[in-house]
């Protein structure tokens, strides 16, 4: 089958195009707003996009509030989404009222950033602390506003806890860092495999 995404009319109960581009590593995002106030949201329109300097970016359908509170303070923070905590971080998704916890609605302890004034999970196997480098609206061929707004942030300190590490490496069997999928579905990474990357024949 083939459809165009201008009329949208793939005639399937749901819409694929999230299940075609997943699995989506899922952005756990930590801010602190001017007021003070704490909030943790996912995002599985995340993922990192450069290693020189280390960057990552999530992006928000709509001006929530992990947006305005980037926006605010220059600063947040993603921590990983581990299948232990992956029920949890689903309480956290809740639509909750501007300056209402999800810390607290998820049952989750908060960690303060080093060199950013953002929090981060706790629990969680590894977290990253950003600054934000540019914000910007997506547009569409035409140039109309999509509403939805990129984040990019440069990595400025790192959290790894030593109980995922094996040998010096992260091991996924224990972190089993968890994706989205499409619809409803996610899944984890603890059964991962192996590959090198080819070597061009030398002449």
């Amino acid at each position: 089958m083939f459809y165009e995404t201008r009329d949208n009319a793939h005639g399937l109960p749901h819409d694929p195009f999230k299940a075609i581009v997943s699995p989506r590593p899922i952005g756990w995002i930590g801010t602190r707003g001017k007021d003070g106030s704490v909030n943790l949201a996912p995002y599985s329109y995340f993922n990192a996009i450069s290693d020189h300097p280390k960057t990552v970016m999530f992006s928000s359908s709509g001006r929530k509030d992990s947006l305005r509170n980037a926006e605010e303070t220059g600063v947040f923070t993603t921590s990983m989404v581990s299948r232990t905590l992956a029920e949890k971080m689903n309480l956290s998704s809740i639509d909750a009222p501007y300056g209402e916890s999800e810390f607290d609605i998820a049952g989750l302890a908060m960690a303060e950033g080093r060199l950013v004034n953002a929090p981060f999970v706790a629990e969680a196997y590894a977290a990253l602390e950003c600054r934000v480098t540019t914000i910007f609206e997506v547009n569409s061929l035409d140039g109309a506003p999509s509403g939805s707004f990129v984040v990019i942030g440069q990595v400025m300190g790192i959290h790894l806890d030593e109980a995922a590490l094996t040998d010096g490496l992260l091991d996924m069997a224990i972190a089993a860092p968890v994706a989205r999928m499409g619809y409803m579905d996610y899944c984890d990474g603890s059964q991962p495999f192996q590959m090198r990357r080819p070597a061009w024949p030398k002449a």
